[in-house]
């Protein structure tokens, strides 16, 4: 359960791949709900990961977030790394993850082991630790989950609704490519 303070709220809004959502709190951004398989069960997701106290209008900073993450679905290059974020209440390697991953621009990918061993961890285990990081991501376009590939460059998987196709989907709007497996930027 997500230790929000209890002023946090959220509000949902249309994207060109649906209906998506974002929570907050006075301390920074503690959801991003990708669409679900209709309205009412992002709502509900939403609500339960950022503890939510419910739907309220955005507030001006809130609204320009939103709008970064609608143009960012429609194709538009956009960085999220000065977006505050809440982590409180994370164990300090989750943390230490999402604010490495948060380094990773658009574009580029890293695999689940490149990522331990910028952290100084190596071996299975830190890589599937990584993965258990990226499976809890309270906060995915914002903490680019999507950007961390499996050994070898492969897909990997991807937690949100839609699976591995929401996951190539993001990647596409980035440029990365898999043809034959491998990702790569076009012209590459």
């Amino acid at each position: 359960m997500n230790d929000a303070p209890n002023d946090t709220r959220h509000h949902l809004f249309d994207t060109a791949i649906g209906t998506c959502g974002v929570a907050w709190n006075a301390r920074g951004l503690c959801g991003v709900q990708l669409p679900e398989k209709d309205r009412a069960a992002t709502e509900r997701r939403l609500a339960k990961k950022s503890g939510s106290l419910g739907p309220v209008d955005p507030l001006p900073h809130i609204a320009a977030l939103i709008a970064d993450i609608r143009h960012y679905l429609d194709g538009e290059k956009i960085d999220f790394s000065a977006v505050a974020v809440d982590l409180d209440g994370l164990d300090g390697l989750r943390r230490r993850i999402y604010e490495a991953l948060r380094r990773i621009g658009f574009g580029r990918t890293v695999t689940y082991g490149e990522l331990a061993n910028s952290l100084g961890a190596a071996g299975w285990e830190a890589a599937r630790d990584v993965g258990e990081a990226m499976g809890k991501n309270p906060m995915p376009i914002v903490i680019p989950c999507h950007r961390v590939l499996a050994a070898g460059g492969k897909l990997g998987g991807f937690s949100a609704y839609g699976g591995t196709v929401t996951k190539q989907k993001l990647l596409a709007l980035e440029g990365v490519r898999f043809d034959g497996g491998a990702p790569r930027l076009p012209g590459l």
